[in-house]
């Protein structure tokens, strides 16, 4: 959901120095201002529609469509569905203001994750010279994905070193993570035990969310005996999904945030082969995943890696500089993070 993502050749003017790091970086116009401000608000609208819509998901029925009898019922079928839904969802929630302002905590909670990932990188591209894109955020009608597909920035200019990959790399999901950290106190602090629903129809499917390695660590000493039986609430939603988008881009995969982490520290080679095992493992897990949770979860993620297989990594212009001891330090709290984030079955439906 959340990766830079790079328009520079792998190949690059060896007769450039590394000094080029030290260049100015283009400022954005004020055309691109508006153009991303844009986007975010309308981000911030689907989103917020996305979180009323989770907060509904027992307090509204769902629509009476008729069973489509000709070919044009069958196409008019789900556009109709979805728009009767929506109007069902929006005339309660005018009703019962109380959903809007769940929607508008869950839009503020992730919304606050994904800026600050972006923003992690778009600054340490500030620092080192490198021209980069504000973020751009991609709303998504609501509720389909959170009502948003994330959020990327562009990079325009070559990376000068080793170093500069790395910082502009692990800064995303680093940043991002110190926002979760506070998201997820604030979930399990006001967390309600999840209110008991009447039986399932029969052949009915429920969805549970799995809880990430964070979210367990930090339930006992906020008071959680119960992580499991507690009420998805709009800041356990937003810890949850920004926790996801974090392990999606740590993995050490192509132009994703932990394989520019894999190539700075471990070289070119071991990136192209930590690539492919971890397709390979992921690959393996998507079959499990239906067996054991009853969803192909990892699907996902075989998706996302294969995308980005096919994506040659870009070359930095000095590939020889050295990281230093506090980049080693740095990229294994950045693991840290990715074990706490990672879930290879996220969600499980019974």
């Amino acid at each position: 959901m959340s990766e830079s993502v790079r328009e520079v050749p792998t190949f690059v003017a060896r007769g450039r120095s590394a000094a080029a790091g030290l260049r100015v970086s283009a400022r954005p116009t004020a055309r691109e201002w508006w153009k991303h401000s844009a986007f975010f608000l309308l981000t911030a609208l689907t989103m917020t529609w996305a979180g009323v819509s989770f907060a509904l998901s027992s307090a509204v029925a769902e629509p009476q469509v008729a069973a489509p009898a000709t070919p044009l019922d069958y196409l008019a079928f789900i556009p109709k569905y979805f728009a009767l839904a929506l109007a069902a969802e929006a005339a309660h929630a005018y009703a019962h203001p109380r959903f809007i302002v769940e929607g508008l905590k869950f839009a503020a909670a992730l919304l606050s994750i994904l800026l600050a990932h972006e923003s992690g990188h778009y600054v340490a591209c500030r620092r080192y010279g490198v021209d980069a894109t504000l973020p751009y955020f991609i709303p998504m009608p609501p509720p389909f994905m959170a009502g948003t597909l994330g959020a990327f920035i562009k990079i325009k200019s070559p990376i000068p070193s080793r170093r500069a990959l790395f910082d502009i790399g692990v800064a995303g999901p680093l940043a991002g993570f110190l926002v979760i950290i506070p998201v997820a106190c604030a979930a399990l602090l006001t967390a309600r035990p999840a209110v008991a629903l009447p039986p399932a129809p029969e052949g009915a499917a429920t969805l549970i969310f799995n809880d990430p390695l964070l979210l367990r660590l930090l339930a006992g000493p906020l008071g959680v005996k119960d992580l499991p039986g507690i009420e998805q609430s709009p800041f356990y939603l937003a810890a949850w999904i920004g926790l996801l988008v974090t392990s999606l881009n740590l993995l050490p995969v192509g132009q994703l945030d932990g394989g520019h982490a894999v190539y700075s520290v471990l070289g070119r080679r071991v990136h192209w082969w930590a690539g492919r095992f971890a397709f390979l493992s992921m690959l393996t897990l998507t079959p499990l995943g239906w067996l054991w949770h009853g969803v192909p979860s990892g699907a996902l993620y075989v998706i996302l890696l294969f995308v980005m297989l096919r994506m040659p990594h870009p070359q930095p212009l000095d590939d020889r500089d050295q990281l230093g001891a506090a980049r080693q330090l740095v990229a294994l709290l950045t693991l840290l993070v990715f074990a706490l984030s990672f879930l290879p079955f996220p969600i499980t439906i019974k």
